[in-house]
């Protein structure tokens, strides 16, 4: 079984991805409501946002779309942002963790500063300026 973070944005996911793109690699998926069969089913004013997206890592891949206004994927009322999960990496060295963490974490607000603890050569979370909460691990095994 393969498992996929899939987030939700309130107009931020074409921005968000071309960042986490931009720092992580990868190849991006992006398909916009108006390139959608019977796009005009969807308010004018809310067609350039994302209906798909995905960030092709390798093994991985990141996906998220944007709401529509009362969307169901936001309990049908205002978008109230991404909450209750981290989106975890593990860098395979040091170096590529601080790159990593201060690519995506400019602008954010840093909650751990990328630092040695007892588990890992490195360990830091911010929440990017999208709102995403993510985590950053080199563990032990990771060049310095």
């Amino acid at each position: 079984m393969k498992i996929t973070p899939y987030l939700t944005f309130d107009g931020q996911a074409r921005d968000a991805f071309t960042l986490y793109q931009k720092v992580l690699g990868g190849t991006l998926e992006m398909m916009t409501f108006a390139q959608a069969p019977e796009s005009e089913h969807f308010p004018a004013e809310h067609r350039e946002r994302i209906m798909h997206v995905c960030l092709n890592l390798g093994n991985y891949q990141l996906m998220a779309s944007d709401t529509m206004p009362g969307d169901a994927a936001c309990g049908g009322g205002p978008y109230e942002g991404i909450k209750g999960c981290s989106i975890s990496l593990h860098p395979k060295s040091v170096a590529e963790g601080e790159r990593v963490f201060n690519g995506l974490a400019e602008g954010g607000q840093v909650v751990m500063p990328l630092e040695k603890t007892f588990w890992a050569e490195r360990f830091g979370m911010f929440v990017d300026r999208f709102g995403v909460s993510w985590m950053v691990n080199c563990g032990h095994d990771a060049p310095v």
